[in-house]
């Protein structure tokens, strides 16, 4: 029978390659496909779907793992803590509307001082123009 197996006299057998390293990634495209067969998310699940997830993750994952090495080199660290990785995501448009709903665990709040509650500059210019709307 022809098709799939390994021919009979072709020699020494191929090694394994794995999905992922055929891709170029680091992210598991057998796993992924794995999760995704076992987690009933469609009867039938493609060739190309588990790398395509799998590349996206990466993509993600990436990024916000670079934007957390410039916080956590701002703040003079050589380690990534979830704080750095909360001022990453909440500092990025796209990444604080994708992750919005998200609590990250011990990642602190955004430093925000109300406007109202800082100290009026004392000077010409701010007390002329308030005298300029009356």
């Amino acid at each position: 029978m022809a098709g799939r197996g390994k021919s009979l006299g072709s020699g020494a057998p191929k090694k394994a390659t794995s999905r992922s390293s055929k891709a170029g990634l680091q992210f598991p495209v057998g796993r992924i496909a794995r999760f995704l067969k076992t987690g009933k998310y469609a009867e039938r699940v493609g060739g190309g779907a588990p790398v395509y997830l799998a590349a996206v993750l990466e993509y993600l994952a990436a990024e916000v793992l670079e934007l957390a090495g410039n916080a956590a080199r701002d703040n003079k660290k050589t380690r990534v803590v979830p704080r750095h990785i909360q001022l990453a995501v909440r500092n990025d448009e796209e990444l604080s509307k994708l992750l919005g709903s998200v609590t990250i665990a011990n990642g602190g709040v955004m430093p925000n001082i109300h406007a109202h509650l800082l100290p009026k500059k004392a000077g010409g210019a701010a007390s002329s123009k308030v005298d300029d709307d009356n």
